[in-house]
């Protein structure tokens, strides 16, 4: 797998269009809905997916969710919809199930039990969360929801978590997106209320239990875990008066404004898990610090997001596809199997 900084991924970056909103439209009752399932093994089937009505409404998704943060801060007023602060209390929860695990001597191997007691908690109450959130006629959807809801928060036997399970939450939201509980009203709290808890639990999870990092570039990866709040934090900087993208380098305005900003944010907590001169463990968002302005910070990151983490085997072949995500709007999934 080449680097982001390689001349190709490059090249590739600039040439790929940047990806377009898009308005997702709610599933039409009846409906049956199904367990998903893992599918992509190939590069040829990447290439399948690529193509696929759900691969691009996903991906408008994405952007739309970034679009409804654009300039704004975290602090700013929204719609807060009643299904939004369901979402909320589901990951206090979550948050207060890593409190209630009693303190021991940090190790690996108390990491790894701890963490999948954790893990197991989460999964075994999973269910029960979906019903705080779907209404009545759409109750079946919890056999669709849990897996993708599951997969968000790492892997319980590889003790890591990614790109991947980040991109299996932002799936979850538009699941409920799909089933018309999530609306457009709801994005810029999905991102600014939802997203900022759900980023604030993996980091207290990958500091308290020590989460290896699934497909990371290592020293060349725009980051060990996350990408998405990159996307989101760079559009809520679009056209910002006095910070630029250079501004990351200065103390001052991370240790002021981080609260703020998500991109401020990521930057600070790399800063404080990662040791030595900042262009050397991280020099790809060094890199993007040279940019001129945070517009275009955005739109590279989108399309290096469909480039690095869409299209990756190595992080798709996890990704789930049923009767809301479907793989099957291109080819019937009984002639695959």
């Amino acid at each position: 797998m080449l680097p982001p900084s390689h001349p190709r991924t490059k090249e590739s970056i600039i040439l790929t269009p940047v990806p377009q909103s898009q308005r997702v439209v709610p599933l039409t009752p009846p409906h049956t809905f199904q367990i998903p399932i893992k599918i992509i093994q190939t590069q040829n089937d990447i290439v399948s997916f690529q193509s696929s009505t759900s691969f691009s409404n996903f991906l408008g998704f994405i952007v739309s969710l970034s679009e409804s943060i654009n300039s704004k801060k975290l602090s700013d007023g929204c719609h807060v919809s009643p299904t939004v602060n369901s979402i909320i209390s589901i990951i206090e929860t979550l948050v207060a199930y890593v409190d209630e695990i009693p303190p021991a001597p940090q190790s690996a191997r108390y990491g790894n039990v701890a963490y999948r007691t954790w893990h197991e908690r989460m999964s075994e109450e999973a269910e029960s969360f979906m019903m705080r959130i779907l209404p009545d006629e759409v109750k079946d959807a919890s056999i669709e929801l849990v897996p993708y809801f599951t997969d968000s928060f790492g892997n319980a036997s590889r003790i890591d978590y990614g790109t991947g399970h980040e991109t299996n939450f932002a799936a979850w939201l538009y699941c409920l997106a799909k089933l018309g509980i999530v609306k457009e009203e709801d994005y810029q709290a999905v991102v600014s209320r939802v997203f900022v808890k759900y980023l604030d639990l993996m980091r207290k999870l990958q500091l308290k239990y020590c989460l290896e990092p699934a497909g990371s570039h290592g020293v060349w990866g725009l980051d060990d875990y996350h990408f998405l709040p990159f996307i989101f934090g760079a559009s809520q900087l679009i056209d910002h008066k006095y910070m630029k993208p250079k501004s990351i380098h200065n103390d001052d305005i991370l240790g002021n404004f981080a609260n703020e900003y998500l991109y401020l944010s990521c930057i600070i907590f790399i800063k404080k898990v990662k040791k030595g001169l900042f262009a050397e463990h991280s020099p790809m968002l060094d890199d993007i610090s040279g940019v001129p302005n945070w517009k275009k910070v955005n739109s590279g990151l989108l399309k290096m997001y469909k480039i690095e983490v869409l299209e990756k085997v190595p992080i798709m072949q996890h990704f789930l596809f049923g009767s809301i995500i479907k793989w099957y709007d291109l080819y019937p999934l009984l002639l695959l199997y």
